[in-house]
């Protein structure tokens, strides 16, 4: 056996025997373990900033928002936990005399077993070695192994560390977490193919989710895995607000645009309008700001060798026109800010201009009508978000366009920018395919915990038999549906 491959085997060996104790331990032991956790990052300092900056080059004040984020994902997550959200408890009770009499059951969530968490290249925090996956997987019950970005790999071992000296202190068993690198893809299909791996996690390309995607499912027995895998965040502007406030709206999307070089999953690639003098003083304003702004390295050569290969395919398209782009000289590693634009016949049979340039690049879809609003928004595939900047008129008077954007996005959002993603329970960040393997869960938010169970059902179990959580007294004061009423009353 290869020495690589050895390796990820004993690692995935320690984490399925560390599973079988992890699994059973109350839920406040996992709650001390992250809040932990969170502890050791935090007390990693100035230095994990540092050596993240240095490898990713993303800002300190940037670097230190991110990383407050991922201990509060730590915390909240432990939080949720602790009251048993991710349980969805559902006690039906037995009826002997009904003919045929009925059965007792009752069911909640479990965990699945290891999870292999990918880390992502923009995120070297809060989406990385301890992560919103790894969060959402230690609160399911779920031991974790952790491939590290190859793009930041010194900020993994430190936060690998901190997840180490925390498990260690909490009394966590032996296995609970692993972590491996591996710059080619084989260390990745390895650990996906692995027969003690029960799910996946990543936050990344098309190409890098999906090819996860077909692995586990040409296993002998498939596993879920939850891909994050990019989205243009379409943003629509509709009459009425354009014509109140066209200045204002270009300029928050200037920097939603070029805010931290374009990197992120909701950088919004795709804005659609209608023709005519309000989305010319938008198309002004916008052209304006990104002439302004300033070229910025970066995460890593790769990433900027992608977005300018990607940005010049885009350009090359028959019809686009760049509305502006950036002023200033920018070097070989850095994004430079764009702006190009395109008749909306010309976008919708071209779908090479459908597709995201990951960096500050955006494009104006210019209609000629509303009805061509419409086909533009069923021509775009499945998004993490879509926008509508829109009056409480606009929105009444478009009932199809509102419809379309709800089937094809998993946060519909109106009068305001898709970056910044609040972490919190009402949260969805994921979307219908190819934004994400399944639209159905969240990356972000406790609700991504469910990511991680599956639902087993007890049938005539004797109450002292079941676990803690299902029995009558309900000794720890959950949330249960009962009957069909949520309660957290024990049976009587």
């Amino acid at each position: 056996m290869d020495e690589n491959f050895a390796g990820i085997d004993a690692t995935m060996e320690l984490a399925w025997s560390a599973f079988q104790a992890y699994r059973e331990l109350p839920r406040k032991r996992r709650w001390d373990f992250m809040h932990a956790i969170a502890e050791e990052i935090e007390a990693l300092g100035d230095h994990l900033l540092e050596t993240a900056n240095s490898e990713t080059h993303l800002p300190l004040s940037r670097l230190a928002a991110e990383r407050a984020r991922t201990c509060w994902q730590l915390r909240s997550y432990a939080d949720a936990c602790l009251r048993g959200d991710h349980l969805d408890i559902r006690i039906d009770t037995a009826d002997a005399s009904r003919i045929p009499p009925k059965p007792g059951l009752r069911k909640m969530n479990l965990p699945l077993g290891p999870v292999i968490v990918f880390g992502a290249s923009n995120f070297p925090f809060a989406y990385s070695t301890a992560g919103g996956d790894t969060a959402c997987a230690f609160a399911a019950g779920c031991t974790v192994v952790v491939k590290a970005h190859p793009a930041h790999p010194r900020c993994s071992d430190l936060v690998a560390g901190a997840i180490l000296r925390a498990a260690s202190k909490t009394g966590m068993p032996d296995g609970v977490f692993g972590h491996v690198h591996g710059a080619g893809n084989e260390t990745g299909a390895a650990l996906v193919r692995h027969p003690h791996s029960k799910a996946v996690g990543f936050t990344g390309s098309f190409s890098g989710g999906k090819a996860l995607f077909d692995i586990a499912n040409s296993r002998p027995d498939p596993i879920p895995v939850f891909a994050e895998m990019g989205s243009v965040n379409p943003v629509f502007l509709l009459p009425e607000q354009l014509a109140m406030r066209a200045e204002d709206f270009a300029r928050q999307l200037a920097a939603s645009i070029t805010l931290s070089v374009g990197q992120f999953c909701t950088n919004p690639g795709v804005l659609v309008g209608m023709q005519g003098p309000d989305l010319d003083r938008f198309a002004a304003t916008l052209s304006t700001e990104i002439r302004k702004s300033v070229p910025e390295t970066m995460l890593h050569p790769g990433i900027s060798a992608s977005f300018r290969q990607h940005r010049s395919h885009a350009l090359a398209q028959e019809e686009v026109q760049v509305l502006g782009e950036s002023t200033l000289k920018a070097d070989v590693n850095q994004g430079i800010p764009t702006l190009a634009t395109v008749e909306a016949a010309v976008f919708l049979r071209n779908p090479a201009l459908q597709t995201e340039v990951f960096g500050p690049y955006s494009i104006l879809v210019q209609c000629q009508d509303i009805a061509q609003m419409r086909l533009v928004a069923k021509a775009l595939r499945g998004q993490i978000s879509s926008t509508l900047i829109a009056t409480p008129t606009d929105i009444t008077a478009n009932p199809d366009l509102v419809a379309t954007l709800q089937e094809g996005c998993g946060r519909l959002i109106m009068n305001g920018v898709p970056t910044g993603v609040e972490v919190v329970l009402a949260q969805h960040h994921g979307g219908p395919y190819p934004a994400t393997t399944d639209g159905r869960y969240t990356a972000v938010g406790a609700d991504g915990i469910r990511r991680f169970v599956r639902p087993l059902a007890f049938q005539n179990w004797e109450d002292s038999l079941l676990p803690p959580e299902l029995q009558d007294a309900n000794p720890e004061g959950l949330l249960r549906t009962i009957n069909n009423v949520l309660t957290k009353d024990s049976i009587l």
